[in-house]
């Protein structure tokens, strides 16, 4: 089966651990050497390209400390400021800014990144320079630089971008940094009130000492230029290991799929489904299995926490399988190890790689847990076993109990 390999406005899961990040630090200057534009930030990025095996890989890395600012300016005639960071092997991240009387804002933010770099991308089939367009920061007061410590996940086609440890300031006054504006995701959370008849509900992953409900079903789908290329239905939990006074504790939380992004991409023998909110980030790969079967082959979540990150991967599942042009269908709780610490359980799992017509399931194959065929016969069969040793032990006894009358003559 050949699809097109060019999908559209998808997003990409980024797999960065942000543990450790580098950070550039620039100042881009006007004629008269005052600073116009002040940037502190660390970027990781993660890139999903198609190699030349017709398969999709993921390659992370991070803006390094150290980059050059060509093609920035100050902004003039009419033209707006722009901050270009140049890295690498051709490589660049650049952000324009708009302004009125009494605001700045990020315009385009464009990662483009060069796929003849072999170190990078020593099997991609499109080489060259290749951009990818998002949006970043919201409004901000002039004369104020913006300050966010956490992370915030920024995703256009093909590239994720985990962006923290922020100080930036664009349309500065006499070269002088404004009063810092905090983000959102820095500030302190509010302190609830208690009340004694209500719990308050929250999707930060908390210890259980009972089981949670079953999670809310998602309804998901990822398209190409030939149409849906995946459809997916499912609720989906969380359960990870965190380190507690030196022991590990198992905690889960429901993934709300009001909350999350859902984006992903298709290429010739795999589809993605991307999930994301501010705190997880998680990244199912479907692939073709002799080109008749597909299956669920790779899973990856990203847990952010503030500035922090830490990724989980398993690249070597062999889950969901099912013929192409049909769905795989499964009512009953699954597990998928990520990995050692973490496990995703699922619950009234749908699915279907290629063949999706009218955004619509094929006829579903079940799996063997949903099987009831199976258990009746299995049931049915031991009853008879067990009845026909009923009546051969009755037998024997009665048999025994009928010679005892007879005397030898």
């Amino acid at each position: 089966m050949e699809r097109c390999a060019c999908p559209a406005a998808l997003l990409l899961l980024s797999l960065a651990v942000l543990m450790g990040a580098m950070a550039f630090d620039v100042e881009i200057k006007d004629d008269k050497n005052a600073t116009c534009i002040y940037a502190k930030l660390s970027v990781n990025v993660t890139v999903q390209y198609e190699t030349n095996t017709s398969s999709t890989k993921n390659v992370t890395f991070s803006v390094p400390s150290e980059v050059t600012t060509n093609g920035s300016s100050c902004g003039s005639n009419g033209k707006a400021p722009i901050l270009v960071i140049n890295f690498g092997n051709g490589h660049s991240w650049s952000l324009n800014f708009t302004r009125n009387d009494s605001m700045y804002s990020g315009g385009a933010l464009i990662f483009t990144y060069n796929t003849n770099d072999s170190t990078l991308f020593p099997d991609a089939l499109k080489e060259g320079l290749i951009s990818s367009t998002a949006a970043f920061l919201g409004p901000i007061p002039l004369n104020s630089t913006y300050k966010c410590i956490s992370s915030e996940v920024v995703v256009s086609e093909n590239v994720t971008q985990i962006i923290s440890d922020v100080k930036l300031e664009a349309f500065m006054q006499n070269g002088t940094l404004g009063k810092e504006v905090s983000c959102d995701a820095d500030k302190p959370s509010p302190t609830p009130t208690t009340n004694p008849s209500t719990t308050a509900s929250t999707t930060t992953p908390t210890p259980t000492s009972k089981p949670l409900d079953n999670p809310t079903t998602g309804n998901y789908s990822v398209s190409d230029v030939n149409g849906t290329c995946l459809l997916a239905s499912m609720g989906l939990q969380i359960n990870t290991s965190l380190l507690s006074e030196g022991k590990n504790i198992w905690t889960a939380f429901n993934i709300d799929p009001t909350a999350m992004s859902k984006n992903g991409t298709c290429s010739n023998q795999t589809g993605t489904l991307i999930l994301t909110d501010n705190s997880t980030v998680i990244e199912f790969t479907l692939a073709l299995k002799n080109k008749n079967h597909f299956y669920l082959k790779e899973v990856n979540v990203a847990l952010i926490n503030g500035s922090a990150s830490s990724t989980r991967q398993n690249q070597n599942l062999s889950a969901w399988e099912a013929s192409v042009g049909s769905s795989y269908m499964c009512h009953k709780e699954q597990q998928i190890k990520v990995s050692e610490d973490l496990v995703i359980n699922s619950f009234d799992v749908r699915v279907q790689l290629f063949g999706v017509k009218n955004e619509t399931f094929a006829t579903a194959q079940q799996c063997s847990l949903d099987d009831d065929s199976i258990v009746i016969p299995i049931v049915v069969g031991a009853a008879l076993a067990g009845l026909i040793v009923i009546i051969v032990i009755a037998y024997l006894i009665g048999r025994r109990k009928g010679y005892s009358g007879y005397q030898t003559l």
